[in-house]
């Protein structure tokens, strides 16, 4: 349990009416055993967002424990960084329909407890499809886990691509960063 950071009514997709101030964006990559995290600040430039990052990692839970346990120690981790970082907005990956209902019903669970942790911060919340990140971030929607934290760590000269969960995290932060400012 605990998290590890890298060493280097809830609306759809960006905001209408957009505002053009500077944004703190908790970006997070939903699961019941692992979440992944990233904190970016975004505001408006010439040509489009300016991003700067200031921290990304992982939160693990306790694998042997029930579900609610396990909720419990990743909201409570995200609690923290939360409370460290006081982002402005909370962005989400999208559940998506896979082939195992078990899987989707259990991270619905893990993106409900994450979604209730930001409402009782006051932290408005955006969830963005999987693919639209990979297009917005990596240029095509089909693109591999790889391509992500390759790109990621482009974008914000990080030495090494952060783990895969926290990379996922970045590029959800990134995606909502880039669709509104």
């Amino acid at each position: 349990m605990g998290r590890a950071r890298s060493p280097s009514s809830v609306p759809s997709g960006p905001p209408t009416g957009s505002t053009r101030v500077k944004m703190r964006i908790l970006g997070v990559d939903p699961g019941t055993l692992k979440v992944g995290y990233a904190i970016i600040e975004a505001t408006p430039g010439r040509n489009g967002a300016v991003m700067r990052y200031l921290e990304c990692g992982v939160i693990a839970a306790p694998a042997r424990e029930q579900v609610a346990v396990r909720l419990l120690a990743i909201a409570t981790d995200l609690g923290t960084v939360i409370d460290e970082f006081s982002p402005t907005t909370l962005a989400i990956e999208q559940a998506f329909g896979g082939k195992n209902i078990h899987s989707a019903l259990t991270l619905g669970q893990a993106r409900g407890a994450l979604m209730l942790l930001a409402g009782q911060r006051g932290l408005p919340s955006f969830e963005y499809a999987p693919a639209l990140v990979k297009r917005v971030v990596a240029g095509h929607g089909a693109a591999t886990k790889q391509d992500v934290a390759d790109r990621v760590r482009l974008l914000f000269d990080l030495r090494t691509a952060p783990p895969a969960d926290a990379a996922d995290a970045l590029a959800i932060a990134c995606c909502h960063a880039l669709s509104c400012l």
